[in-house]
């Protein structure tokens, strides 16, 4: 359930170890990717920030791998542009280093230490004290293979329904039954719930546990002018703060040759609201009445007022960006296209990092897969196939 990248990686997969099965991906949307796939970075991480171990240090490491084959099979692109993670100032250097035992410890190859002026040989308009440079840290066009994912699944014989959202879900013994907006009725042996945005209230439905929630944060974007994109080379990223699993305002450059700056990270007022004017009041509801927010929101309201901040002030924004390139100003960057980040909470209120995935019979239910969960999609998929059908 669910026709983003996790999803169809999953759909794949599942026909290639049971060909004899039916296969059959449902979505609302009348196309795949059309949310956070669909509204990335399309950065394919190497490893560097996750604790060595962990679900998402292992699937990330063996994606990327997975992913960089797979582009080369089906001619999509993949461009390995290289990442700089920048300290600004010397109380940075410090975090900076457990990020370089981290992805030391994690197998991400070619890491080097910069120097401000080895920094600038590879970012010519980058400042800081120091660096650590991944050179295989890869670009991506994440919908291109979520598409190819679903050609795949179509021509093993699989199925991906598009138009069918899901309002109803029940046991019957041990097959799972679901039901559409429109009264139709489909049963399975197996189902693995990869619904995004929505996942937690799919994951409920199917008699999982109510946390985490899903608290959904809007990451918004500016678009370097097109005479402007020789600012940046690659991608220029912050040390990000640990208290979060947010990576901070950064630069990206993107397959097609634009670069985006940001994300921040605002309070989304709906599950899929990607503009202020997108409202849901029930999405709003959920999140305020769930006690892990509230608590969140308690801790972090100060970290929370200056993202709200750095959105509705643009020199704002552009301020925290030239901290990295100090030749950007206002006049060089355009709004872009924002994502909204499925983040899950816990009801202590504390940020899900690492992936969650868990099981209930017959259903199998991905309960937090934020980045790097694109580029590990095929090995997520690997992962979640051996856990059905294991």
């Amino acid at each position: 359930m669910g026709a983003g990248i996790i999803g169809l990686a999953v759909a794949r997969r599942l026909t290639q170890v049971r060909p004899d099965a039916r296969v059959t991906v449902l979505d609302k949307e009348d196309r795949v990717a059309v949310h956070q796939t669909g509204r990335n970075s399309g950065v394919a991480h190497a490893g560097l920030y996750y604790a060595p171990g962990s679900l998402k240090a292992t699937l990330c490491r063996r994606g990327i791998g997975l992913l960089k084959e797979y582009c080369a099979e089906r001619g999509l692109p993949y461009v390995e542009c290289g990442k700089v993670v920048v300290a600004r100032s010397d109380r940075e250097l410090a975090p900076l280093a457990e990020i370089e035992r981290r992805a030391t410890a994690n197998g991400v190859p070619g890491l080097r230490r910069l120097s401000p002026g080895e920094l600038r040989e590879i970012e010519p308009h980058a400042a800081g004290v120091a660096a650590l440079h991944s050179p295989t840290t890869a670009i991506v066009d994440f919908p291109a293979v979520a598409r190819a994912f679903a050609a795949d699944v179509a021509a093993a014989g699989g199925e991906v329904r598009l138009g069918f959202e899901v309002v109803g879900l029940r046991r019957a013994g041990e097959r799972v039954v679901v039901s559409s907006r429109d009264g139709e009725r489909l049963t399975f042996d197996l189902l693995v719930v990869c619904a995004g945005l929505q996942s937690d209230r799919v994951a409920r439905l199917a008699g999982d546990f109510p946390a985490p929630a899903i608290v959904p944060f809007r990451g918004e974007y500016y678009r370097l002018r097109p005479d402007r994109t020789d600012l940046v080379r690659g991608l220029i990223y912050p040390v990000p703060d640990p208290r979060y699993p947010f990576l901070g305002v950064h630069f990206t450059r993107r397959v097609d040759g634009g670069v985006d700056v940001g994300p921040n990270a605002v309070l989304a007022l709906a599950r899929e609201g990607y503009r202020w004017r997108d409202v849901r009041p029930a999405d709003v509801w959920d999140t305020l009445r769930w006690p892990g927010f509230r608590r969140l929101a308690r801790r972090h309201w100060r970290t929370g007022l200056k993202e709200l901040y750095g959105s509705a002030v643009k020199r704002a924004f552009v301020a925290e960006a030239r901290s990295f390139v100090p030749a950007l100003t206002a006049d060089d960057v355009a709004p872009a296209p924002a994502g909204v980040r499925a983040q899950a909470v816990d009801p202590d209120g504390s940020l899900v990092d690492d992936f969650r995935i868990g099981r209930l019979g017959p259903v199998v239910t991905v309960r937090n897969a934020p980045s790097p969960a694109a580029t590990s999609s095929l090995a997520i998929a690997d992962h979640v196939a051996a856990r059905l059908l294991g």
